[in-house]
């Protein structure tokens, strides 16, 4: 059972490693990259098929005890994040070959690219609160560098409003962690959601959760605290916009809510109503106006980014419902837009690096000259609209099918109703670039490009194929994970532990 820190430990060793390669043999770094991501890949799916068997595992950091100690606690939702986390950095990879081929400093951008994989691994499989701090700056510090990494007059001051907005959320985060330290007298999430428990729903309580809302909110890029994000996305390098806004700001954003509400604060939609329908509001609020508001664009990537905006909202609607299908529906979304969401901006880093434009009023006739792109980008549209038998259908399915049974019908037909918005916004970039008759030059994707998203491409047709056993052994484990609520702290106290 050792395995588990390796998730963190293998990237961040290969960071320290690649500057050396740099200096040796710059041809290798790219092989040497693919090869880490591939490890992790193949690791997070042993580690999946590890929790089918033991709900929970603890591996004890310098052999001392939970609390004493630092522990990494390894269930099914940490099984589940790792995976779509290791899923999107092994396609990056892949398609970064070619695509950063016209940057200088190419091992600069692996070395950070190896970074904030560690600092995702980490937030995803930690069982300590300031821990989960360290992984997530380390994570957002990376991501600012990744941001501005072409040194353009854009890029700079993206990445500067983003650092900006980043690092308010990141000390926000911080402060409400001191608060708790002072109170519970514990960092261990165990231990701090047994002494909560005691504690109660005090106006401390919600003091402490409405600040990790709030920080958490600027990291997810919900609406108000979006703005950083669209123009973070067209900034950035496409591998880096694909992993952003796959899986990144689920991470820093949605997995630390969801594990610290239900796992940590304990609460639930029977004992904390006001607090779901406030995660409902604020679902909507993003899913309406990013959606809206992406209806507008001709960026290319900006317009992804709005989209990005939008999709998130689903999944704390999913959260904000609360049930099973609710929770289930939201963690099988973060898997469906991770794969969809990171192949459209693939597919805009195909069109970019082919015609040197994001301008999609200047780009016509592509879907003749670029066809894997061009169905990439359908096929990944598809499934975040919700068209079966896609992956992107069923997740929605899910959160729907949990607002009917929560007696929420105005939700479901509101949450139905706002796929429309998918739909338009989708099909701007559709009939411009790749419906629409024109002599735009542009040759073939490379293909390692290609690779990359016919492997995205591929996991969407095929996990949505078989729905039924993704829910049954990812999924519904997961949302279980989360559902037991502090039962997480019981589990990580008697559970199998690893000493190192």
């Amino acid at each position: 059972m050792t395995f588990i820190p390796l998730f963190f430990a293998i990237p961040l060793a290969a960071a320290f490693i690649i500057p050396i390669l740099g200096k040796i043999a710059k041809s290798v770094i790219w092989i040497f990259v693919t090869l880490v991501s591939f490890a992790l890949f193949v690791l997070a799916l042993y580690g999946t098929a590890v929790t089918q068997q033991f709900p929970m595992i603890v591996y004890k950091m310098g052999n001392w005890p939970p609390p004493l100690g630092i522990v990494m606690a390894f269930d099914s939702l940490s099984a589940f994040m790792v995976l779509v986390i290791s899923i999107l950095v092994f396609a990056g990879s892949i398609f970064s070959l070619r695509y950063i081929s016209h940057y200088t400093g190419q091992w600069k951008f692996y070395t950070l690219y190896m970074l904030i994989t560690a600092g995702m691994m980490g937030i995803s499989i930690t069982g300590d609160l300031f821990n989960m701090f360290v992984f997530l700056e380390i994570a957002a510090i990376s991501s600012y560098a990744l941001v501005a990494f072409g040194v353009g007059a854009e890029e700079l001051e993206a990445s500067f409003k983003y650092m900006v907005m980043g690092e308010v959320g990141g000390l926000t985060f911080l402060l409400s962690i001191a608060l708790l330290y002072a109170k519970t007298s514990t960092l261990n999430l165990a231990d701090m959601a047994n002494v909560l428990q005691v504690v109660g729903q005090t106006p401390f309580f919600w003091l402490v959760l409405g600040m990790m809302l709030l920080a958490f909110s600027i990291k997810a890029a919900f609406v108000p605290f979006h703005s950083w994000l669209p123009d973070a996305h067209p900034a950035a390098p496409a591998p880096i916009s694909s992993l952003l806004s796959g899986i990144f700001i689920k991470v820093l954003g949605m997995y630390t809510t969801a594990r610290l509400v239900f796992n940590v604060f304990g609460l639930n939609r029977a004992n904390a109503p006001v607090f779901f329908n406030v995660l409902i509001g604020i679902g909507l609020l993003s899913i309406a106006f990013a959606g809206i508001t992406a209806l507008s664009q001709k960026d290319y990537k900006r317009l992804l980014g709005y989209s990005s905006v939008s999709q998130v909202g689903y999944i704390m609607l999913g959260l904000g419902i609360g049930n099973y299908y609710g929770v289930a529906g939201a963690i099988f979304y973060i898997l469906a837009h991770a794969l969809g969401k990171g192949l459209l901006f693939l597919t805009s880093g195909s069109v970019v690096n082919a015609t040197g434009t994001r301008d999609i009023t200047k780009l016509a006739g592509l879907g003749e000259h670029m066809s894997t792109t061009a169905w990439s980008f359908r096929l990944g549209s598809l499934s975040l609209i919700g068209l079966p038998p896609l992956v992107g259908f069923f997740a929605k399915y899910l959160i729907i099918l949990g607002a009917l049974k929560a007696g929420f019908w105005w939700l479901a037909i509101v949450a139905i109703a706002l796929s429309v918005l998918t739909l338009g916004y989708l099909l701007k970039i559709e009939n411009n670039v790749f419906m629409k008759k024109g002599r735009t030059k542009a040759s073939k994707a490379p293909f390692t490009m290609r690779i990359a998203m016919v492997f995205l491409v591929v996991l969407i047709v095929l996990l949505g194929i078989g729905f039924q056993q993704i829910i049954d052994f990812l999924v519904g484990p997961a949302a279980n994970a989360l559902l037991r609520g502090v039962e997480y702290a019981n589990l990580v106290f008697g559970s199998v532990g690893v000493s190192f």
